[in-house]
């Protein structure tokens, strides 16, 4: 489920991009959020989900939908001012962080090998990437900090999953919180809404409701260090994607760090599956 989400995410941070270079973050935000909204209550309804649609814990709600609005009003700011892969490279510091926090906020067993896996992951990106100094930068505090409020948010993703929080209503409550923050850019100067892009705004819509669906969903399951890793497949999919839509034909360099990143999560699906059967 989190391979899917951050595959999705990859494909959606594409169009976030797009569509910053023409509105400004907040408006986008704004826009998007309501849209998400709207059609997950819809389908809720449509679906016969309607009664799941209770909060059980506000405060927890609104913590992960603060955290949210944050990380992604960040890691948005940072897709307009840099490179998309540089800004999804740096944000890769996240499964790093959230796997410590797992370990202090929710006493989730983090023995050396996942640790070890967690840093061949984000090698592999490394690996991937090849830094440049012009990346270090003032801006790269940008998706730094996102990734940071990230890892808070999928801490408490995680305590409201193992709560019987309903996913649906995880959902709607954040991107709600995440949209109402949007709106509050509007004295700043919106632009006018051009026909043509509503199509954009609908399809990064519906592709937020599924990765956030997803995430959440896995954050239920799995435990945060776990789970976390899995991110870094993100750059994987976008090395895919690349070359699927743009004919962009990956360098040695890319290969071996790729390699690094699937044999790191396959080795924690491993380990996870060894010790569940050890029980």
């Amino acid at each position: 489920m989190m391979i899917a989400a951050v595959g999705i995410l990859t494909v959606n941070d594409a169009m976030a991009k797009l569509l910053t270079e023409r509105y400004p973050v907040g408006q986008v935000l704004a826009v998007r959020g309501g849209l998400v909204v709207l059609l997950v209550y819809l389908w809720a309804l449509a679906s016969g989900r309607a009664r799941v649609l209770r909060v059980k814990s506000w405060p927890l709600n609104l913590t992960r939908g603060g955290l949210m609005a944050a990380s992604t009003f960040l890691f948005v700011t940072s897709l307009a001012l840099m490179p998309i892969a540089d800004a999804i490279a740096i944000s890769f510091a996240g499964p790093i962080f959230a796997t410590a926090l797992a370990a202090l906020l929710l006493s989730e067993p983090v023995g050396w090998r996942r640790w070890s896996a967690v840093a061949v992951g984000f090698a592999g990106v490394i690996v991937m990437v090849r830094p440049t100094p012009e990346m270090f930068r003032v801006v790269a505090l940008i998706p730094i900090l996102a990734a940071l409020i990230g890892a808070f948010r999928d801490i408490v993703t995680r305590k409201m999953g193992t709560g019987g929080e309903s996913t649906l209503m995880v959902l709607i409550v954040s991107t709600s919180i995440v949209s109402f923050a949007g709106l509050l850019t509007l004295p700043f100067g919106w632009v006018a809404l051009r026909p043509i892009d509503l199509a954009l705004f609908t399809a990064t819509s519906v592709c937020v409701a599924l990765a956030q669906g997803l995430m959440i969903e896995s954050l239920k399951f799995g435990e945060v260090g776990l789970v976390g890793p899995f991110k870094y497949s993100s750059l994987v999919w976008a090395v895919l994607l690349g070359l699927v839509l743009w004919g962009d034909v990956p360098g040695a360099w890319t290969w071996a760090g790729a390699i690094l990143v699937v044999a790191s999560g396959l080795y924690i699906w491993h380990r996870e599956t060894v010790v569940r059967r050890g029980h």
